[in-house]
């Protein structure tokens, strides 16, 4: 009886979602339900009881023109299915354009698939999703993914590795178990780097790009009065063996680093210290970026 309710009520969010939809987008070039039946049945289901459960996925096409200079002539299409326990899942999108590669294809779907993944649990995200598109897609057309390193099927052996350091910046930093999250993750990720907490907190994290975002989306779902990265590096490594990564690195592991201001109230931490501390690895300009002055 429950999911039977619960059916009803994703079904009945379908519906709103595919009005705002048409309402937003009267126009067929920008949006159209590509399965006019599948959207009857899916109707009738949620204003008759005793109708059955739709035997197929609503289907939709948005078509979204992104805002970039001389990109008049550029459109992306979003083929949409939403699964019928969406937005309890996350919908099916096919984001496609002409000017797309393969691989650069391959490439905006997953990483439009993570971005949902990230910040639409359980939540109505088409809006979103559509937004993402318009804003970022253009960037695909001129990535430059030589054939070989993208493959249908995601990765291959030849894939260029990708080695990302991030450098994250907290309003503060006190509560242990966030301190034991941030040693505990980085060391199941292989992460290497630095967290300084007190007040600003600071965590540098380094390794393979997939590790370090993931790292990052743990570290943001916990409570922060604010938290954001300062700034990010990648390096593509071709081939990306270990010893390859490990010469990137700059931290041999992930340590807390208390640069503690001899007894200053309320955890400041000593800023000098921490210069001298980045000096050494080579990451002085990082300091800047923290906190906008240079260091010494």
């Amino acid at each position: 009886e429950t999911t039977e309710m619960a059916n009803h009520e994703e079904a009945e969010i379908q519906i709103s979602e595919l009005d705002l939809l048409s309402s937003m987008f009267p126009y067929e070039e920008e949006f159209a339900v590509t399965d006019q039946l599948a959207l009857a049945e899916l109707k009738h289901y949620v204003e008759d009881e005793s109708a059955e459960v739709p035997s197929s996925k609503v289907q939709f096409v948005l078509n979204v023109k992104p805002e970039v200079p001389n990109a008049s002539m550029v459109e992306f299409s979003m083929a949409c299915a939403l699964p019928f326990k969406y937005p309890t899942v996350l919908p099916e999108i096919t984001v496609r354009s002409s000017l797309l590669s393969r691989s650069q294809q391959i490439l905006l779907n997953s990483d439009l698939r993570t971005y949902l993944m990230q910040n639409f649990s359980g939540e109505p995200c088409m809006l979103s999703a559509r937004e993402w598109v318009k804003d970022h897609a253009a960037a695909y057309i001129d990535k430059d993914l030589s054939s070989s390193s993208v493959t249908a099927s995601g990765a291959t052996q030849s894939e260029v590795t990708t080695f990302t350091r991030l450098w994250i910046y907290s309003h503060h930093i006190y509560n242990k178990q966030k301190r034991k999250n941030i040693i505990d993750w980085a060391k199941e990720l292989s992460l290497s780097g630095f967290c300084m907490p007190g007040k600003p907190g600071v965590v540098c994290v380094e390794g393979l790009q997939n590790s370090c975002e993931e790292f990052w989306s743990r570290i943001r779902r916990l409570t922060w009065k604010r938290i954001l990265i300062r700034h990010r590096e990648d390096v593509s490594l071709e081939g990306g063996g270990h010893a390859e990564i490990q010469k990137q690195r700059k931290f041999p592991t992930l340590e807390e680093k208390c640069f503690d201001a001899h007894g200053a109230r309320g955890n400041h931490m000593d800023l000098g210290q921490l210069y001298h501390f980045l000096e050494e690895k080579g990451c002085a300009d990082i300091f800047q970026m923290y906190f906008g002055v240079e260091g010494h």
